[in-house]
């Protein structure tokens, strides 16, 4: 009967040890790339005759997380210059960095 209970007694130590012993780490979501590059756009300074412009931006990401402007296709030559500016050699916040990859962001500027 001894035994039986050092053996009770050392099964619930066990295991509240390594209940425990595990931590659960909270990680702060990282913000997409999309919002962040609506962050980096979302102070502009055009006219209303520009206003409702749209272009599709394509980058690829270089290895130390910095936005590398491809192309930016839209009829406003303002806003072309203005998403150059404002996004190429940018750095943004990403965890696993693909460099190389290339993404297509669409982009829509508005009163």
């Amino acid at each position: 009967m001894r035994k039986l209970s050092y053996v009770i007694v050392a099964a619930m130590l066990l295991s509240t040890g390594s209940i425990l012993a595990t931590t659960t780490e909270l990680r702060e979501p990282t913000t997409s790339i999309s919002a962040q590059i609506y962050e980096m756009l979302s102070d502009n300074s055009f006219a209303e005759g520009e206003c409702n412009s749209t272009a599709q931006v394509r980058f690829t990401l270089n290895d130390e997380g910095q936005i590398v402007v491809l192309s930016v296709e839209t009829e406003s030559v303002d806003l072309e210059r203005f998403v150059k500016s404002r996004l190429n050699y940018k750095k943004i916040e990403i965890s696993n960095v693909k460099e190389g990859k290339l993404y297509t962001v669409p982009v829509r500027i508005t009163s």
